[in-house]
């Protein structure tokens, strides 16, 4: 008997936000597995990389004296790599060590057991090896908050893809990522309460991340300062970043935030294109493929 294709779609809260994960299958069993999957994948991304969680390898590093090495998990370890790669490309406009701002400012909290961390500390103080050994030069505090949650939602993808769906969404509170050739449309975030018309992009498979110049913005395993170290806002008070996969698109939106058009180039080394609107509402476009 003929089943028609049906859009199935379930929600969660994960990653201090809402994920919602939807598919168009004509197989409802398969759909709600493949669905399950993908929650099973984000939430794994959550235990490991949480600033909040006592059991996660961010709070086993805190934990640690400056120098110790401590073996963390594979994903971890891709995460925090390309999170380092990214600040070595920004001169650290991008910069994981950020937490310390962050609990100063109460928008995290101390991490239990962990010295104080050093003022001059910085990404440069992490050393990262083959074997996903971290040790710190220094005592210093990791928020992955500002790329974890786009490589949770490329992991929910995967985890679809294994299951046997080619199209789909995973929406993370505004980090998502489309399945299939589509066309998906997704409306692009303002920083206008009641704005006149909202702007759309037509998309195949690619990744979506937006951040504002509002003070914080959630993001991650908890609040994240946009700009990163730096705070500079350029000309942007909104920046949407359409990428081929949503950990750089994330991770790209801060990076924007905190440069401006002087991310161009860096967009480009990624294939990747960013839409900002400044303070008058106006819009700029730029990066592209290389």
């Amino acid at each position: 008997m003929f089943s028609p294709i049906r859009t199935i779609e379930r929600a969660r809260p994960l990653l201090g936000t809402t994920v919602s994960v939807s598919v168009r299958c004509a197989d409802e069993a398969q759909a709600h597995e493949a669905i399950s999957a993908a929650f099973a994948a984000i939430a794994r991304v959550h235990a490991l990389m949480s600033f909040h969680d006592a059991g996660s390898d961010l709070a086993r590093l805190h934990a640690a004296a400056p120098g110790e090495r401590i073996v963390i998990d594979a994903q971890t370890a891709d995460v925090l790599r390309e999170a380092l790669r990214l600040s070595e490309l920004t001169d650290g406009a991008f910069d994981v060590t950020v937490a310390a701002q962050l609990v100063e400012r109460g928008l995290l909290p101390t991490p239990a057991g962990a010295a104080m961390a050093d003022a001059a500390a910085s990404w440069r103080d992490i050393e990262l090896d083959r074997d996903h050994g971290v040790r710190r030069r220094r005592a210093l505090w990791i928020d992955l908050g500002g790329i974890a949650k786009g490589y949770a939602v490329d992991r929910a993808v995967q985890a679809l893809r294994a299951h046997g769906m080619v199209h789909g969404c995973v929406n993370a509170g505004g980090d998502l990522r489309t399945l299939g050739e589509g066309p998906h449309r997704v409306a692009i975030a303002t920083d206008e309460a009641s704005p006149s018309y909202q702007p759309v992009l037509e998309l195949g498979e690619a990744a979506v991340a937006t951040s504002s110049g509002r003070p914080y913005v959630q993001a991650g395993s908890g609040p994240h300062v946009d700009g990163q170290r730096r705070g500079s806002m350029g000309l942007a008070q909104v920046a949407t970043v359409v990428a081929a996969d949503c950990m750089h698109a994330d991770a790209l939106t801060k990076v924007v935030m905190a440069l401006g058009t002087r991310s161009a180039e860096l967009l480009r080394q990624f294939g990747a294109v960013a839409h900002l609107q400044d303070a008058s509402g106006q819009w700029t476009h730029i990066g592209g493929a290389s």
